[in-house]
């Protein structure tokens, strides 16, 4: 299977509008007899325009500077998630109230790959976005997770800066003090870039990520943002299908090659680009590695009632994919 495009920008906020939840999200919601799990904030992000040093007089890199723009996104909040007062800086330790109903400031970011797009491979993301908000149901442990698109998939650069407006958009709306990054194909050398960005990562995840292996030829250097985790002691997990035709394992394995901090790659035998074949078992890991980070202990009820819940059926996940946008611009093998 294969796809080709033009490179366009996001969709509009109002066509993803039907991708805002998964299929089957009421399989949550009988579990826990609540029609309420959680809750999406369908958002348009700005980034704003780049600017340069006063002292630059440059004519030629004024005219390359990103000029800005908006982005779509849907942020899934648990259900009893409360924002903090608009005045109290995000920065600050007195973010959370003491008697807050909520107390997690960490969130999880979602990206895709080279077309963009909001459901992620094998639409991993729609399942795994609503799974994480409605982790510690009634305990206060949910974590706020962001399904974003770039403004233009095929500038890598670009793109970090898209993620980095979304973090501190974040931060300054929803008082998000730290963030895990998760990323496919393109989407993870996109994760690797703005981890080197920032000490609020506390994790970085790719499925099938490309760029690991280059030297940022594209204006992102991947593996230095790998390095910058392992200095810090901040996990990385890597997913990877061996069958890959599209980013091949290579490309993972030179994480653990060069033996960075800790990192935990899985190779998924026989598998392709979009882990299709091990999709379930895919988002498993991921809500588990990003609830490590964020300092959430998994419970047996929510392994076996949040978890393992399966909320996008296998004959689900290719059309969801082609009605997300992640199929544009993205060749997959």
């Amino acid at each position: 299977m294969a796809a080709t495009s033009s490179r366009p920008g996001p969709h509009t906020l109002q066509s993803y509008a039907p991708l805002a939840l998964p299929p089957q999200l009421n399989r949550l919601e009988d579990i826990f007899d609540t029609p309420s799990i959680s809750h999406v904030d369908p958002l348009t992000i700005e980034v704003p325009p780049e600017t340069l040093s006063p002292n630059n007089t440059n004519p030629q890199e004024n005219a390359n500077l990103d000029k800005g723009g908006f982005l779509p996104a849907f942020l899934h909040l648990p259900h009893d998630f409360r924002r903090p007062p608009p005045q109290t800086p995000p920065s600050s330790t007195h973010n959370i109230h003491p008697n807050s109903p909520h107390t997690n400031r960490t969130a999880a970011l979602l990206l895709s790959g080279a077309g963009g797009g909001l459901a992620g491979p094998s639409s991993i993301y729609l399942g795994l976005a609503c799974k994480l908000a409605a982790l510690g149901h009634g305990k206060a442990q949910g974590i706020p997770t962001l399904r974003m698109d770039y403004r233009d998939p095929g500038d890598t650069r670009g793109c970090v800066r898209d993620v980095r407006a979304a973090v501190g958009f974040l931060g300054r709306k929803y008082g998000v003090r730290r963030v895990v990054l998760v990323g496919w194909s393109v989407g993870g050398e996109v994760v690797f870039g703005v981890s080197s960005l920032g000490a609020e990562v506390v994790g970085c995840a790719t499925m099938a990520g490309r760029g690991l292996e280059q030297t940022g030829d594209r204006g992102v250097d991947a593996m230095e943002g790998v390095r910058h985790m392992g200095r810090e002691g901040r996990p990385v997990l890597l997913l990877h299908g061996s069958e890959d035709g599209t980013v091949g394992v290579g490309c993972s394995r030179k994480v653990l090659d060069d033996g960075l901090g800790d990192v935990l790659l899985r190779v998924f035998e026989g598998d392709n680009h979009t882990l299709s074949k091990n999709a379930e078992e895919a988002e498993v890991m991921l809500c588990e590695f990003v609830a490590r980070c964020a300092g959430v202990r998994l419970g047996g009820r929510d392994r076996k009632s949040v978890v393992e819940t399966e909320l996008v059926e296998d004959v689900e996940r290719l059309s969801l994919m082609r009605r997300g946008g992640d199929l544009r611009g993205e060749r997959v093998d």
